[in-house]
């Protein structure tokens, strides 16, 4: 009888040491998202015999809930998160950079985008696997532009012009700044914006260059864009309201606005469509991937990537199978959670390079109604915006300090600083001074 217990009790504890699991902590939290994600996690699971727990973060609370839970020794074994995280967390010991490495050397490094991964590195490694992106869009009203005989808004001057030739409040706003500083949307446009300008946040050698003039003219150029916007605390929704009812002639926002402005969700509606055709705006809609500031012919555009982050706490054997997978056999439901602002950033295997590129434009968008994006946009329009992605920048990653974008963002002192400059507190000069000041001493 002893002999019988103690056989149970080994076979027990082997099936217990056998068996695998992963906590995936997700910030696609939409039910619709969670649920697909749920059914790639039980695709996993009937794969390859490892569970998958799905954990739905608010991206707000994210960077709180991982201190917390690296504290305490309780990490989840990946994080989907965005760029703006990554490097910090690898700096922080959170993430395992080797893990991550191994995975991406696994799928085929040739697979993904040289610039994405290049946003992803630390130190010489990938600090998270990436996995979809999107890049930062201009919008304008096409039309409007055509009538006043107005060129395409890719640059400083030209915004400018158009925003002053359009402008006719409360109607029609030339343009629609983002000024709460309160919101992330706010720090994603002043980075965008001076980056065209050819403004950088560090140098190669490390150090902090934002007093420069380069950036006094990117506040100046800021500045007649607020005037040329509705009065208040303006983010995205304001930016999209006002654009979808007709009423703003520019508007920054991500390609998750592309749905919505086809018409295809109920519940973001579109009143300029009204006595139109469906889709009408959305036909009528120009976009720019990459602006030009006045001291930067060259230009730049904004990308935003996202990974899969294997935690130093994970089961790295379960935690690289469950990646390798979502990026391979799962990876066209993956991005079929929003089509419009999901883009490959892994574009094949190495047997069929463009498998995913392939898949994704393929793929219908939309809520209440479904339909391919290439039904309101055109194949140049969407071949643009996969590029930008490619070709899209970022403050610090690229020389290795994303760290410093994550404390940036976080104690959100750059975009206050910026709208106390915008409410006439101090001069342009004197902003971009107590800037350098402030983020040296986030260092």
């Amino acid at each position: 009888m002893r002999r019988t217990l103690s056989l149970i009790v080994a076979l027990l504890v082997l099936t217990v040491a056998s068996a695998q699991s992963v906590t995936f902590w997700t910030t696609e939290e939409q039910p619709a998202r969670m649920a697909v994600q749920e059914e790639i996690a039980a695709a996993f699971e009937a794969a390859s015999g490892i569970s998958v727990t799905v954990v739905p973060v608010s991206e707000s609370q994210l960077g709180e809930r991982i201190t917390a839970a690296f504290a305490a020794g309780d990490l989840p074994d990946v994080i989907f998160h965005p760029v703006n995280y990554t490097v910090g967390w690898a700096e922080a010991g959170i993430l395992d950079t080797a893990a991550a490495s191994e995975t991406v050397a696994n799928l085929g490094v040739d697979t993904f985008g040289a610039g994405t991964l290049a946003l992803m590195s630390y130190r010489g490694e990938t600090a998270a696997v990436p996995a979809d992106g999107w890049t930062q869009l201009l919008l304008y009203r096409s039309d409007l532009f055509a009538e006043a005989g107005l060129g395409t808004p890719n640059d400083y001057g030209s915004i400018l012009v158009a925003a002053r030739a359009l402008h006719d409040p409360p109607n029609m706003y030339g343009f629609v700044a983002a000024t709460d500083p309160s919101q992330d949307y706010m720090m994603q446009v002043l980075e965008h914006l001076a980056l065209a300008n050819g403004v950088q946040l560090i140098d190669d050698a490390g150090n902090v260059t934002i007093d420069t003039p380069a950036f006094v003219e990117f506040l100046t150029f800021y500045k007649e864009l607020v005037e040329l916007s509705p009065p208040g605390n303006l983010y995205w929704l304001q930016s999209r309201e006002l654009y979808q009812g007709g009423q703003a002639a520019m508007i920054v926002w991500s390609p998750f606005i592309l749905d919505e402005l086809a018409g295809l969700r109920d519940e973001v509606p579109v009143p300029a469509d009204e006595g139109e055709e469906s889709g009408w705006l959305a036909r009528n809609t120009g976009f720019v991937t990459s602006i030009a500031g006045t001291s930067y012919p060259e230009g730049a555009g904004w990308a935003q990537v996202q990974g899969f982050g294997i935690t130093v706490d994970a089961d790295i054997d379960a935690a690289q199978a469950f990646i390798e997978y979502v990026l391979t056999e799962g990876y066209v439901d993956w991005l079929g959670m929003a089509t419009e602002g999901k883009f490959p950033v892994r574009f094949g295997t190495p047997e069929e390079p463009t498998r995913f590129i392939e898949g994704w434009a393929e793929l219908e968008t939309g809520v209440s109604s479904r339909a391919p994006l290439s039904a309101f946009y055109p194949a140049a329009v969407i071949d643009d915006l996969v590029a930008g992605l490619e070709t899209g920048d970022r403050w610090a990653f690229r020389q290795g300090q994303g760290g410093l974008v994550t404390s940036l963002y976080g104690t959100r002192v750059m975009s206050e600083l910026v709208r106390e400059f915008l409410d006439g507190e101090r001069g342009a000069a004197e902003t971009a001074s107590l800037l350098q000041q402030r983020i040296e001493e986030l260092r």
